[in-house]
């Protein structure tokens, strides 16, 4: 599809030392949705192919207070790890993206829906009347634009992420698993993710171990 760039006065950089070491912080505004968004740079990434990728939907509850309802914290924390080791990489935090997208609002009543009727991650959203999945990944497609990075090795257990990024000309040479250990917290929500949205996660069914071996590559 056609799509704009992201106009330089709406795009700042700059190293960021943290923990893991330093990135090169990318703040921009994206011209469709309006929000500002992060990528997180490592390494020398313009106009190399395989880049290794991670487009990572905000979420205050699991990214800063560490819920253990969902995965996402982990998932975070991960890829960064991931991006360090390889040395290279960008991850690209999309804000706007809370509760799927319906808002941090919205998010927390589904929560209540889920404790109290037992209801899963899609049928507590449908519930209250909203829809399911409404992410765009416009945003990261542009910003990839930006920094010149010419194809992907994507982190994600979902499908679809690969199919919204192409829709927007990234090309995708791979999707890589991102899986996080089951627990009695987030077993319900994975087991959705899953069985409702169609998500790659072998370590439900006990087929893949965690910390034993290596999760492959999934080819494009």
């Amino acid at each position: 599809m056609r799509d704009q760039g992201i106009d330089r006065n709406d795009i700042a950089e700059a190293d960021l030392r943290t923990r893991r070491g330093v990135f090169r912080a990318v703040a921009f505004r994206d011209p469709v949705d309006g929000h500002e968004h992060m990528a997180l740079v490592r390494g020398d990434i313009r106009e190399r192919d395989d880049v290794l990728v991670r487009t990572h939907s905000e979420c205050m509850t699991g990214d800063i207070f560490a819920a253990t309802r969902c995965e996402c914290g982990d998932q975070l924390g991960a890829a960064l790890d991931a991006i360090v080791r390889e040395g290279a990489g960008v991850l690209v935090y999309l804000r706007g993206h809370e509760g799927r997208g319906i808002g941090l609002v919205a998010k927390v009543r589904t929560h209540i829906l889920q404790d109290d009727q037992g209801l899963d991650t899609v049928d507590s959203a449908t519930a209250i009347g909203l829809p399911v999945d409404v992410r765009d990944y416009g945003p990261a497609a542009r910003v990839l634009r930006h920094l010149g990075v010419r194809s992907v090795r994507l982190m994600s257990n979902n499908p679809d992420k690969v199919s919204a990024l192409e829709a927007y000309g990234v090309r995708v040479s791979s999707r890589m698993p991102l899986l996080v250990q089951v627990s009695a917290d987030n077993v319900r929500y994975l087991t959705a993710k899953r069985d409702r949205l169609g998500h790659d996660l072998p370590q439900l069914d006990g087929s893949v171990r965690l910390g034993e071996a290596p999760v492959s590559e999934v080819r494009g």
